[in-house]
């Protein structure tokens, strides 16, 4: 490969495709990437840079770009190319998930624990939505507080209320309670953390990336998108892994063990989230498109009025 015409913003992978994305979010999320240092994440941007400028310094491969890419994507925000915080990457949610997830699903029965760990995973999941919001739509710090109160008050209210009205339920109906809530609170705290994009609009482009405007029903689709994506990196782990453990407790040598309950189920969500995170980030094009029919009828009409029919799809960033 001829590395002076070397385009590394390209996508590696065809992002039109579930296996494309699949790859890319594979390489992306890759847990590993989280224990780096940030000196190493620097290197990494400074060499994207550099090959975004033309310079690529001598002697460097291919293999060198794409691993600086695979850390740039993983460690830094996609529009304003800023350094992400560590918990608020994907490349963490395994590590980060693995743990609040599998003390969720052990620590079900009384109301204390289920307030501490869902009040943790809203805490989790508040820091994670606003790292990967779309940065072009600035939300104040009120407003991320009124959010992050709103998706625990739900979370909180769904998991206390499903527990106490489960008490006389079947052992495994309670130990789904905690994927409720979860589901519950991420359907107002992603939208709640994003509400600007929904009030103001999103900015979307042309194909090239030259600005055209902000639609609020471009971030409705992008939103909802990413609300499908979360509940969908839960639902196997939270759903399956209850099954499993329900039909394991039977065992004698697992009642000898119940100390152990905690770890075994942290690390069995974790094998989940190593497929879950990238699949379910790879169900939607993280540059989606919407038709130019769809769009308010202001901003459709601004569009045709100044490029006629020659634009029909418009693209923006849904964010993660």
């Amino acid at each position: 490969m001829a590395l002076s015409s070397f385009d590394i913003d390209a996508p590696r992978w065809d992002q039109s495709t579930f296996m494309g994305r699949l790859k890319h979010f594979f390489n992306i999320t890759d847990c590993r990437t989280a224990l780096l240092p940030d000196s190493r994440l620097d290197e990494a941007k400074a060499l994207v840079e550099s090959c975004r400028a033309g310079s690529i310094p001598p002697g460097t491969t291919a293999e060198q770009l794409y691993y600086a890419k695979k850390l740039y994507d993983s460690a830094f925000h996609p529009d304003t190319g800023d350094r992400m915080n560590l918990i608020g990457r994907m490349s963490f949610q395994v590590p980060g998930g693995m743990a609040i997830t599998g003390f969720m699903l052990q620590f079900y029965r009384t109301v204390p624990a289920v307030v501490f760990w869902q009040w943790v995973n809203q805490s989790f999941n508040a820091l994670v939505n606003y790292t990967n919001r779309n940065a072009a739509s600035p939300i104040t710090p009120k407003q991320i507080g009124v959010a992050y109160v709103t998706a625990t008050s739900t979370a909180l209210a769904t998991a206390v209320g499903l527990n106490l009205y489960t008490k006389k339920a079947p052992p495994l109906v309670a130990r789904w309670v905690p994927f409720v809530a979860v589901a519950a609170a991420n359907c107002v705290n992603i939208p709640m953390m994003r509400q600007q994009e929904i009030l103001n609009g999103i900015a979307v482009t042309d194909e090239n990336g030259n600005k055209l405007g902000h639609s609020t029903k471009a971030a409705v689709k992008g939103i909802a998108q990413v609300v499908i994506s979360r509940v969908t990196m839960a639902a196997p782990g939270m759903i399956v892994l209850p099954i499993i453990m329900q039909r394991l407790e039977k065992y004698k040598f697992m009642q000898r063990i119940t100390f152990l309950h905690g770890p075994i189920q942290v690390m069995l969500v974790g094998g989940f989230l190593i497929f879950m995170v990238p699949a379910a980030c790879s169900l939607f094009p993280q540059r989606c498109s919407m038709a130019v029919s769809k769009l308010e009828p202001e901003l459709r009409d601004s569009i045709r009025s100044q490029y006629g029919d020659s634009i029909r799809h418009v693209y923006f960033n849904k964010g993660l």
